[in-house]
């Protein structure tokens, strides 16, 4: 048996609200679509939360979203990978900056421990 991510233990404890959610899945959406610009290990971080909450409510988001990043981990292919972007842009476009500057910032905090 293997022991969950740090990050995953955090998340399962931390009180995230539905648009922490948003922006823990927009960040995901950048790691699958190669934008993200976090090192290797916050990404796994990142990652690790998401399989945390991806079944919690979600603010400002799709639901449809979850469906599309599980079908990019289960069977990538161009199609769904036109999809992760396409999802992605409109992710940061819904997400007003300052929200997700907060939520940077709050993992910012919580990985230097991870």
């Amino acid at each position: 048996m293997t022991t969950p991510h740090a990050a995953a233990q955090w998340a399962q404890t931390a009180s995230l609200t539905p648009s922490d959610i948003d922006c823990t899945t927009t960040v995901v959406l950048k790691i699958l679509d190669h934008k993200c610009k976090m090192t290797y290990e916050a990404q796994e971080a990142v990652l690790a939360i998401y399989e945390v909450v991806k079944d919690q409510a979600l603010e400002r988001l799709d639901a449809d979203v979850h469906r599309v990043i599980a079908e990019a981990e289960n069977n990538p292919n161009e199609a769904v990978f036109n999809q992760l972007h396409e999802l992605r842009v409109q992710a940061e476009s819904i997400i007003p900056k300052p929200v997700m500057k907060a939520y940077k910032q709050l993992l910012r905090e919580q990985l230097d421990d991870f």
